[in-house]
C-alpha cells in the first residue's frame, strides 16, 4: 500500500503537493470512483486514472545532461529548434528539469521523474549552490566583485552572487544560489559587459567533469542520495 499523492508523483504528475491538487480537483479515479480524499491508499492491484488517462509508479530516474547550446529547456517543442528531451531516450518516464539553462547556455542539466525531489531543489529556501563559468566579451573589473556579492536590482528581482573568482582576464567563475531568470547575463550588462559564453558545471555536489555536449548518464547512488539529503 502506499500513500495516493506518492504513487501520483512516482507515476511523473509533479511533486506531492501538485498531485493533491489533482486529487482535491477531482480528477483521480481508483477502479471506476472518483477520488478526493488525500488519505487515500493505493494497492498495486487498483486501477488508476489522471484526467481519464491511466497511470502506473513509474522507476525513480536521474540523469545528468550536458545541454548544449541552442537546446531548449522546454516540454513544448520551439520550431525546428530541440529540446533538452530530444536528447534523452523516449521510453524514458516523463522527467523534470532541475534549474532550466537558456537557449545560450550550455552545461550541467538534472532530470528526473522524482517530483518531489526536482521541488525541494528548485525551491528558493533549499539554497542549492550551483557553479558557473562565464567568458565575457572584454576584461572584467574585478573590482566590482563586491558589487555583485552585495546585489542589485535587475529584471526580475534583487540579484546577488553568493562568490566570484577570477579564472582569466575575461573569464570569470560565479556561485549562485539564486536562480532568476537570466540572471547571469543581466547581472553582467548592468555592468556594461556581454556574456560570450556561460557555462554550469556544478551543481551542489554533483559535477559535469568531462562529458560531451549533448550526452548524458545516470547519476550514481551517491550522487542520488546527495540530492535526496540535500
Amino acid at each position: 500500500m502506499i500513500r495516493l499523492n506518492k504513487f501520483l508523483a512516482s507515476a511523473g504528475h509533479g511533486s506531492r503537493r501538485s498531485c493533491e491538487d489533482l486529487i482535491r480537483g477531482g480528477k483521480v479515479v481508483i477502479n471506476g470512483k472518483v477520488v478526493t480524499d488525500l488519505a487515500t491508499q493505493v494497492k498495486s492491484t487498483d486501477s488508476v486514472l489522471v484526467n481519464g488517462q491511466r497511470c502506473r509508479q513509474e522507476e525513480a530516474v536521474y540523469l545528468l545532461l550536458n545541454k548544449p547550446t541552442g537546446v531548449v529547456c522546454s516540454r513544448i517543442a520551439q520550431g525546428r529548434r530541440k529540446t533538452v528531451f530530444d536528447l534523452v531516450p523516449e521510453d524514458v518516464a516523463r522527467l523534470f528539469y532541475i534549474g532550466r539553462l537558456d537557449l545560450d547556455s550550455e552545461g550541467l542539466l538534472i532530470l528526473t521523474n522524482d517530483g518531489d525531489v526536482a521541488q525541494k531543489l528548485t525551491h528558493p529556501s533549499h539554497k542549492l549552490e550551483k557553479i558557473y563559468h562565464v567568458e565575457l566579451d572584454r576584461e572584467f573589473d574585478f573590482e566590482l566583485v563586491p558589487r555583485f556579492v552585495n546585489g542589485f536590482m535587475i529584471e526580475g528581482g534583487y540579484a546577488k552572487a553568493e562568490a566570484m573568482f577570477k579564472v582569466s582576464k575575461r573569464h570569470v567563475k560565479v556561485i549562485l544560489i539564486q536562480g532568476l531568470k537570466r540572471q547571469i547575463r543581466l547581472m553582467f550588462l548592468k555592468h556594461g559587459y556581454k556574456v560570450k559564453k556561460l557555462q554550469r558545471t556544478q551543481m551542489g555536489a554533483i559535477k559535469l567533469g568531462k562529458m560531451r555536449p549533448g550526452t548524458y548518464r545516470l547519476l550514481t547512488e551517491d550522487e542520488i542520495a546527495e540530492l535526496k539529503g540535500k
